[in-house]
């Protein structure tokens, strides 16, 4: 122990290094969880069976049928806009 330093810096060096382990660890720890990524494909595929399951279906899809001239005021619109 050094002679010329606080017991409160000691104190808080040992902190920081217990600290800078610790973090340490858990960085590892994440790495290796992120180089699997089978193991985390499968944690996502398990479903929880208090939840219902949810359908694909969405609301029918709308279509209108345009004049002509609303057509070719579109097609006006589109080269505009191509043009910049």
């Amino acid at each position: 122990m050094p002679e010329h330093a606080p017991t409160l810096q000691l104190i808080g060096e040992a902190v920081l290094a217990v600290a800078a382990v610790a973090w340490a660890v858990v960085l590892v720890r994440l790495l290796r969880l992120l180089r699997r990524p089978r193991a985390t494909a499968r944690r996502r595929a398990t479903r929880l069976p208090a939840l219902p399951r949810q359908t694909r279906v969405g609301p029918p899809l709308e279509s209108v049928e345009l004049t002509p001239a609303e057509q070719d005021a579109f097609a006006g619109l589109v080269r505009q806009l191509a043009d910049g």
